[in-house]
């Protein structure tokens, strides 16, 4: 099995908090975290997938919570938001008691933005909320990796090689476990029974959609477009939709962990020249293919997409090291009027870090020119500046400016 690097804050969340909630889109492994965990602790585990269990669980939570004590993982429990307030009570019961109530439940739930909303009304202050992504590179080869940062990438040896091929490989095969686990798995297998699963399951419990055809379609067009600004006028005119509807189902795609948006960076000293719309992005690159109907990494190696894909998969790797090892990060795309971007700006520890995505390997300062356009603009202090791309040794391009290897993430 593949060691997950967010099980240390899982365990340092169960350290410090009584509730802790684990949410996530389906299929990126909360369920298996979880057994890890029952594994290595006194944990029990329960499933409210499983419909006796639900049945149970709705009809008496009281009940149901008395014959499991915890120490509890209740897995799918946004199927019982009843169990909410009975938990407050038995974690406040508990801190009356003994003082201590830290670490009592595990829940793990994939429905993030209607979970979220009820069990921080019934226990907010009491839980720890940690969002599981798709694995990343490192996970997938074993690797060790903290939170992205050039100045250790600089001094250490580069940890693998990867060809353009291979890199195009990891691209359209996605970073869900079950295509690791299961090797004979193939990628479109596994993406059409997964977006069917969640359009009939997961998208008919957020909101009644009436045509499913037309969702799916949306899906596709917005996979076409990861790592493009969000013009939502664009998409209700292409679809067919108005721009509520629009709206309305980007906030589901939101809620349950499929896209994200990337906000444009600005400050008082840039604002009124940067563009004000949001970048989407795919939170999987495998997934993103299937629904953009690319059915072959070559395929897409040579299509008007490549970029797009390379892009997402650089930023996607980015933010899963911050996240995956509890480093805070606020993380922005750069983009004036004069067309100058930055793919991506990373502010932490008080300073913007600054990003170029490319899949090829020889570069120099004139590829940058947009570090220099916002470092003169920007009342911040500026950290490392660096393109990420194809080749295997870091290489100085001069102006504290540096080429890693896209491995290096």
């Amino acid at each position: 099995m593949i060691k997950r690097t967010i099980l240390t804050k899982i365990y340092e969340a169960l350290g410090n908090w009584p509730v802790v909630l684990i949410t996530g889109a389906r299929q990126v492994g909360k369920t298996t975290i979880c057994n890890e965990i029952e594994k290595e602790s006194n944990y029990n585990y329960i499933s409210l997938d499983n419909t006796r269990n639900r049945f149970d669980a709705l009809n008496d939570p009281e009940g149901f919570l008395e014959s499991h004590p915890w120490p509890l993982i209740i897995d799918e429990v946004q199927y019982v938001p009843s169990l909410f307030d009975v938990i407050e009570g038995i974690v406040n019961d508990q801190k009356r008691k003994t003082g201590n109530n830290k670490g009592m439940y595990i829940l793990t739930g994939s429905e993030s933005y209607n979970l979220i909303q009820g069990i921080t009304e019934s226990m907010a202050g009491r839980v720890a909320i940690i969002n599981i992504k798709p694995l990343s590179f490192t996970e997938v080869n074993n690797l060790d990796a903290g939170p992205f940062n050039l100045d250790l990438i600089r001094t250490e040896s580069n940890k693998i090689n990867l060809n353009r091929n291979e890199l195009f490989d990891y691209i359209y095969k996605g970073f869900y476990p079950s295509l690791y686990d299961n090797i004979n798995l193939k990628p479109e297998d596994f993406y059409a029974n997964y977006v069917s699963t969640y359009i009939d399951r997961d998208i008919s419990q957020i909101i009644n959609i009436n045509d499913k055809y037309k969702f799916q379609q949306f899906m596709e067009v917005l996979a076409s477009l990861t790592g493009e600004e969000l013009i939502i006028d664009n998409l209700a005119k292409n679809l067919n939709l108005n721009n509520k509807t629009i709206t309305n189902w980007l906030s589901i795609l939101l809620a349950s962990d499929i896209i994200y948006l990337l906000e444009p960076y600005n400050e008082r000293s840039t604002l009124k020249r940067v563009v004000k719309r949001p970048k989407i992005y795919f939170n999987d690159t495998g997934l993103a293919c299937y629904l953009a109907r690319i059915n072959d990494p070559l395929l897409l190696q040579n299509s008007y997409l490549s970029g797009r894909f390379v892009e997402t998969y650089i930023i996607n790797e980015i933010i899963k090291s911050y996240k995956s090892n509890n480093k805070l990060a606020y993380f922005y795309y750069y983009r004036d009027i004069d067309q100058k971007e930055i793919d991506l700006i990373i502010n932490v520890d008080g300073k913007l870090n600054f990003v170029e995505c490319k899949s090829g390997t020889n570069y120099n300062l004139s590829d940058v020119k947009a570090f220099n356009t916002l470092a003169n603009k920007t009342s911040m202090p500026i950290g490392f500046k660096c393109i990420i791309c194809l080749t295997n040794t870091v290489y100085s391009l001069g102006d504290n400016t540096y080429a890693i290897p896209i491995t290096s993430i």
